[in-house]
């Protein structure tokens, strides 16, 4: 258990990184609930709660100044509580993400006000061409970024299993199911998003089709995203080949199907 929790305090500390850098993605519920669910044993459970998130914070963005709600405190979070020793359901662990994800932005809108100074002396040594210093500063920034994401993470780790299994028993039958009934509600945005960025000629059969394999009890999670990746895989190769035609001195014109994708998007 102790090799499991210092795994979870990486993934915390990786995913707050993340969450500023952009660049690995660590951040994104799909992979810190799936990471988090490995390091405890129960993968499967961890990418449940993670798919449950990452719709949910489908529109979670920084834009400009205004920072988001922080989906990498909630995932690691709540896929401690749901993966681990609490064993929660995967619905009130969607519910708790919520206050979580707010937590989580106060955290790094105070942090990002902190580090100013710093960004000021990189201002500086850039002025004077220091890049070592540049360096070491982001390096810093960083580290800090990733430690605003991995002590309130510890901190809500150290609450017993047994009072969250105590406080959850002691709900009433029809809060359970209003949880439930909830998280599932949560979602709807979402895929609102989701179908509007798909409302193309283009895409609507692998909507409606990843909806009819979804039906089949006997296929897993992995068996549909490996037939997701071989459809798109074939799509790709399919789009590319149609495109293509017979090779001349002068580059071929997009195709039709192209340009009405172009604008079709250009529209959303």
């Amino acid at each position: 258990m102790n090799v499991s929790i210092l795994a979870v305090l990486i993934i915390a500390f990786l995913a707050g990184i993340g969450g500023v850098v952009d660049e690995w993605e660590v951040h994104q519920p799909i992979i810190a609930c799936t990471l988090v669910g490995v390091a405890l044993g129960h993968p499967l459970v961890g990418v449940t709660l993670g798919a449950s998130l990452q719709l949910i914070t489908l529109g979670w963005m920084n834009i400009g100044t205004v920072v988001g709600p922080d989906p990498a405190l909630a995932a690691v979070v709540t896929a401690w509580w749901v993966a681990g020793p609490a064993h929660l359901p995967v619905a009130l662990g969607v519910i708790l993400a919520l206050p979580l994800a707010w937590v989580g932005q106060w955290i790094t809108r105070g942090m990002r006000q902190l580090i100013i100074p710093v960004v000021n002396q990189a201002d500086q040594a850039a002025a004077v061409g220091n890049l070592r210093r540049i360096n070491h500063l982001q390096l810093l920034c960083a580290g800090l970024q990733g430690l605003r994401t991995l002590l309130p993470a510890a901190l809500l780790m150290l609450l017993p299993a047994a009072w969250l299994q105590t406080g959850y028993q002691t709900l009433p039958d029809v809060l359970r199911g209003g949880f439930r009934v909830a998280a599932g509600m949560l979602v709807v945005v979402s895929f609102a998003l989701v179908i509007n960025t798909m409302a193309t000629r283009q895409l609507w059969p692998f909507f409606f089709l990843g909806f009819a394999l979804a039906t089949d009890q006997h296929l897993s999670l992995i068996a549909l995203g490996i037939i997701g990746v071989g459809l798109a895989v074939l799509y790709l190769g399919w789009h590319g080949n149609s495109g293509a035609g017979p090779t001349t001195g002068a580059a071929t014109p997009t195709s039709a199907t192209d340009d009405d994708l172009d604008r079709e998007l250009d529209d959303l």
